[in-house]
């Protein structure tokens, strides 16, 4: 549950926040008295424990939190002052990189749970789904590697309920995400829907018309220079 600032083992950890003090405290306890849950249980029990905690309760952890906060931004000014220019750079695309990834399974999560269609399987997805349980290797890496192979000796008889599966799903998918786009829209997320290419504008019967005279006024030019090098 820490997180360090940079890849190198020296960079300071990050500290709790108060609530994740409380679950790492008191996870042993919630697990003694609840045996028999799963750990995503768990996680919510002591979630709505937490929710339910007297403030003054809370409040501990927040000064804990507090404080180890402020112990954490004096060592992270000391550790960026023995930085080296180059080390400076590397922490600081470490931070871009990590910033991007949290962004990234911010929406994801956003996204699951407004309901996103998940995207069409194509032909070899839906054979490696479908082979992979039977599929030999010891990793699945190795099973990977087998069915690509399996996939490549294929023939494109045996290819095509595949191919015509993965069809099925792209309109399946097109169905959906025309459906839940809609929705987005009415809900005033338009931010999620998907942006539409304009296509180039056809030219019409009248701008054709006008660029006419432009083309005749050319060649009446090119005439004239013409005759007018003749004459020299």
């Amino acid at each position: 549950m820490c997180i360090r600032d940079s890849s190198t083992d020296e960079a300071p950890k990050r500290p709790l926040t108060a609530y994740f003090r409380f679950l790492v405290e008191n996870r042993p306890v919630f697990k003694q008295k609840n045996p028999e849950i799963n750990g995503r249980e768990l996680l919510r029990k002591m979630a709505g424990a937490w929710r339910e905690l007297p403030a003054s309760q809370k409040q501990v952890y927040e000064e804990a939190s507090k404080t180890e906060w402020q112990r954490y931004g004096k060592e992270v000014a000391a550790y960026k002052a023995q930085l080296t220019p180059a080390q400076a750079a590397a922490l600081k695309e470490e931070r871009r990189r990590q910033q991007a990834k949290r962004r990234s399974l911010k929406i994801k999560r956003e996204l699951t749970m407004l309901g996103k269609p998940k995207k069409p399987r194509n032909a070899f997805n839906i054979f490696v789904s479908e082979m992979f349980k039977a599929s030999e290797g010891i990793s699945p890496m190795a099973k990977l590697k087998q069915l690509h192979d399996m996939w490549q000796k294929l023939s494109s008889s045996q290819k095509q309920p595949y191919m015509q599966l993965a069809e099925d799903d792209k309109i399946r998918y097109e169905n959906e995400i025309k459906l839940w786009e809609a929705k987005m829209i009415q809900l005033g997320r338009e931010d999620l829907v998907r942006s539409k290419k304009k296509k180039p504008k056809k030219k019409t019967a009248e701008t054709a018309k006008k660029a006419e005279p432009v083309r005749a006024s050319s060649r009446e030019q090119k005439v004239k220079l013409k005759s007018k090098k003749s004459e020299e």
